[in-house]
């Protein structure tokens, strides 16, 4: 079965060989889905027949967003926290232990709705791939359950058992690195493709985290790390140290931090919702970008500290305060997002990628920027299938 979308009156592919800039643009243009796959990109007039056809109505097309970071298997909120902060009250990375508690107390299938319920919201906003960690259970069974609920709605599963020290080793910080890197990993890496640690003050020190990921790696997960959120720190450099797939949040950076980055092979992912959410300093995209430093965006969507799944909301932060172009957060949020999860099926729209895409009421990816906190989604289409 194939599908011709026509009539598409801006086409973001993500490869400059198909098209203009390195959005590769193309105008008046045209895809046919073959199953999952894209099979055919170009213009509308020299489209090939097709099975099915659909007509785009002149609308702007791009590929469906790629959400490299987010927190999804989580049970309560943290509503008060959030008022308190917006009355004053500074973020710390201790109120993980607020959803820590909740989690624990909530069922499985109560922990597999909340899931589903987030992707879903997600979806209907564009977002086509979905990564999503552990870290609020932070016992052996909790984080187990936590990655064997997250792998039954994403392949892309994250074991964060290193999100803090656990309340139950509050008094000792060592013993607990001992579980992660041992009897809860063991427990955990069947079910997951990466590790991730908080490498941050009130979290894990460079050497802790340095522990935590050679042992996941050793057990075959791909390192990913959360690092320079709050603070300057070691986080970064290892990262690039370990080739880490990605670091995260990377607002507090030195010249030898994005050296290292620019340097090596692992993307910076920048996180404009956590920002927004906790009234901190912006990461400094322009200055990443400028040096050649791949960059991603994401939702960081978690209870805490980043409680959205809207890619285009934080398109448009990232305009707006990162003072990132329009192209460069689109691509960010699509092809950035498919390299820091190590994908080349994803993130773009080109012949053999998945058929992943998204259609906007609108002419232009621009508008994504242009009009934010508009719904522009119209459709989304995962793996050939029209799902929204």
């Amino acid at each position: 079965m194939t599908t011709l979308i026509t009539n598409i009156g801006s086409l973001v592919t993500n490869d400059p060989a198909l098209g203009e800039g390195p959005l590769g643009l193309v105008e008046d243009a045209a895809l046919v889905l073959e199953g999952e796959k894209v099979a055919w990109v170009g213009p509308a007039a020299a489209a090939p027949a097709a099975d099915e056809a659909v007509d785009a109505h002149g609308r702007a097309v791009i590929p469906g967003f790629v959400d490299s970071h987010s927190h999804l298997v989580f049970a309560g909120d943290r509503t008060a926290e959030f008022n308190a902060r917006m009355s004053g009250q500074p973020y710390k990375a201790g109120g993980i232990r607020t959803t820590v508690a909740a989690t624990r107390a909530a069922t499985d299938a109560e922990l597999s709705a909340n899931v589903a319920k987030y992707m879903w919201e997600a979806l209907r906003q564009g977002t086509t791939t979905f990564e999503t960690k552990s870290g609020y259970g932070l016992t052996v069974e909790d984080e187990a359950r936590a990655l064997r609920i997250a792998a039954e709605h994403t392949d892309e599963v994250t074991y964060l058992g290193a999100h803090i020290v656990s309340p139950d080793y509050a008094d000792d910080p060592a013993a607990y690195v001992k579980l992660v890197t041992g009897e809860m990993l063991d427990a955990c890496a069947p079910y997951a493709r990466w590790v991730d640690v908080f490498c941050e003050k009130g979290a894990f020190d460079g050497d802790q985290a340095r522990a935590i990921l050679k042992a996941g790696q050793a057990k075959g997960l791909q390192a990913r790390v959360h690092a320079n959120q709050l603070t300057y720190g070691p986080g970064v450099q290892l990262a690039v140290e370990l080739d880490a797939a990605s670091a995260d949040h990377c607002t507090h950076l030195t010249d030898a931090d994005i050296d290292a980055l620019a340097q090596g092979n692992t993307v910076a992912t920048l996180l404009p919702g956590a920002e927004f959410s906790t009234r901190a300093e912006w990461p400094d995209a322009r200055r990443l970008i400028d040096v050649g430093v791949t960059v991603a965006l994401s939702t960081d969507c978690n209870p805490g500290s980043s409680f959205t799944s809207s890619m285009p909301f934080c398109i448009a932060l990232a305009v707006r305060d990162m003072l990132m172009t329009p192209d460069e957060a689109i691509w960010s949020a699509t092809a950035g997002g498919a390299a820091a999860l190590r994908r080349t099926d994803v993130g773009r729209l080109s012949v053999g990628a998945r058929a992943d895409l998204v259609v906007l009421d609108a002419p232009s990816h621009v508008h994504l920027a242009y009009r934010p906190g508009v719904p522009l989604v119209a459709e989304v289409w995962r793996k050939g299938v029209r799902t929204v």
